[in-house]
């Protein structure tokens, strides 16, 4: 009984926003918009261009092509101000333990932050330990760069292997690859995620031994498939070397427990600093972001820390009705929550942000992809859309049939850039016509009338009109929003990132649910790690279910 007493007073603690006026109020007006067609929305305002976007320095955001009206925002905004939305952004930047259920500081922003001010985290100056990790970070790319850190046979460091997994992954490798352009080549970046064996091989199997040196990022250095790639790697490299001691001279570790890195044969001296502040999918700005800063330079890597931090200045000082991550957000909760979307389509037209869709899926679906509040409390409204996409043109000759005429409505985002990295003559130019081209089309739509219409002044037969029409019908009334840089640079892509960061914060807060927790990703691998033994001693757990204990059995008789 009491449990039962503890776990009802726990559920009453949090008053649901569900309950607030402020949700009543765009949950009723959100029922008279759904028979709004966005086209009509255009036609009775010219200037909805000019009153529903935002211009900040990196980019262009035009938010009209959403179903809003001004009474829309101004109810959202109300629901924001309802969620104390300000308050809480102070917290997280103020190093509060906002990340409730592991009792934790939210700190990627700290990571970034150009202004030196001293920030302390029980008793301790963080801005002072970051700016201790980047020094190193630049003293050692810089090295590495420029050919003054040796292998274990005297030779200089051509190929750099990131090990990691998740947001040690993910990240370091969106960048490189969304400013491949800015490399100078001097040292070449791979990245291994997969516990597959296959994709080490392939990385491994062209490359020098005495030439490469792999960079461990793990926070814990514990997790499975991290660390079973790092075992790999360092068989392979003693395999060559014939010596357990070239390990020091070919791994370094990006890592909180130091103690599992040197028990490794990683060198004291060769450990970067993890904080328990910095989420895995957050963490590219700290020394996670080390293969970035030796792929493009370390004034580089400052270049995007400079972007994010300019966007944090954005979203801690602009008002709400202004404020880019804010409205993006509340967009979000609009379309998601309110019209009832299921997933959001990022959509890049740049071919240099090829992995950024992969990016925004981790970073939004594992924070926010959650199902009860802060307190431990189911609820009964859509929280995060599931995020995919790809590039924008060959998305075109896939999946935009989807987009386009499915009963289901995908709110999506197109970024795409004024001016290419890599100008070729009349490339841009198609691209940049297709990207204003699908917005417009997702907007407008084609009624059966307009259908009708144009096959019959192409000469087309009643006949076949009747029967071709219906086919040719887009509805239209599809929201998407544009992001319209000035062109991919380091500078920019960090403003981008934070811009996305910060909008999955404030979802967050107003969904009430705790964005900075992962525990959704830990159940699989506790049950893999009991499997993994299984296989190994060749016996089956009698406690699984039929069709796993099935499926282990059929791969067993292997």
């Amino acid at each position: 009984m009491y449990y039962g007493s503890q776990l009802v007073s726990m559920k009453n603690k949090t008053d649901s926003i569900k309950h607030s006026s402020a949700w009543h109020n765009v949950a009723a007006h959100a029922s008279k918009m759904k028979d709004i067609h966005m086209s009509d929305l255009f036609d009775r305002d010219p200037s909805r261009f000019d009153n529903f976007s935002i211009k900040l320095k990196p980019f262009l955001l035009d938010y009209s092509k959403n179903l809003i009206t001004h009474e829309t925002m101004s109810l959202l905004a109300t629901l924001a101000k309802a969620s104390k939305i300000e308050q809480w952004r102070n917290k997280m930047f103020a190093g509060e333990r906002i990340n409730s259920t592991e009792n934790r500081a939210v700190l990627h922003t700290a990571l970034r932050n150009r202004s030196s001010k001293p920030l302390h985290i029980d008793g301790i100056n963080i801005t002072e330990e970051i700016q201790n990790s980047l020094n190193k970070m630049k003293l050692f790319s810089d090295r590495i760069r420029q050919g003054l850190w040796k292998g274990y046979s005297g030779k200089r460091i051509t190929d750099v292997v990131n090990i990691g997994v998740g947001g040690s992954n993910l990240g370091p490798q969106m960048v490189t690859e969304a400013l491949k352009q800015y490399s100078d080549n001097s040292v070449n970046v791979h990245y291994v995620s997969n516990v597959d064996g296959t994709q080490i091989a392939n990385i491994l199997r062209p490359l020098n031994p005495e030439n490469v040196l792999f960079i461990i990022s793990s926070k814990t250095f514990t997790t499975t498939e991290t660390m079973t790639n790092a075992n790999t790697a360092m068989k392979w490299l003693t395999a060559s070397s014939f010596d357990q001691s070239a390990i020091a001279k070919h791994f370094v570790a990006v890592s909180a427990n130091k103690e599992n890195a040197i028990s490794f044969g990683i060198d004291k001296d060769n450990i970067f600093d993890m904080w328990d502040w910095v989420g895995g999918r957050f963490s590219l700005w700290s020394a996670i972001g080390l293969p970035i800063a030796i792929d493009l330079g370390f004034e580089r890597f400052i270049e995007l820390l400079e972007g994010a931090h300019e966007l944090d200045q954005h979203f801690c000082n602009a008002p709400i009705q202004e404020n880019a991550p804010i409205i993006l957000a509340l967009l979000s909760i609009w379309n998601c929550t309110f019209l009832g979307a299921q997933s959001q389509a990022i959509l890049p037209y740049d071919q240099s942000l090829h992995m950024l869709s992969a990016y925004m899926q981790q970073a939004e679906m594992e924070s926010n992809g959650k199902s009860v509040n802060w307190d431990g409390v189911d609820i009964d409204y859509n929280t995060v859309p599931s995020i995919w996409g790809g590039l924008g043109i060959d998305g075109q000759h896939a999946f935009y049939q989807y987009l386009h005429q499915s009963s289901n409505v995908v709110p999506a985002d197109f970024i795409g850039s004024k001016k290419s990295i890599t100008p070729v003559q009349d490339h841009h130019e198609t691209l940049m016509a297709n990207f204003f081209a699908q917005t417009q089309a997702l907007m407008q739509g084609v009624n059966e009338q307009q259908v009708r219409e144009d096959l019959k002044a192409k000469g087309r037969t009643e006949e076949y009109i009747d029967k071709i029409a219906p086919h040719k019908v887009h509805k239209g009334n599809r929201p998407t929003n544009t992001i319209l840089m000035q062109q991919i640079s380091p500078r920019t892509l960090g403003s981008l990132i934070a811009l996305y960061e910060n909008k999955i914060f404030v979802q967050g807060i107003i969904l009430q649910i705790c964005s900075f927790d992962q525990w959704g990703v830990e159940l699989g691998k506790g049950l893999a790690n009991k499997i993994q033994k299984e296989l190994k001693m060749g016996t089956l757990n009698d406690s699984h279910d039929s069709s796993t204990k099935g499926l282990i059995s059929c791969y067993m008789e292997q």
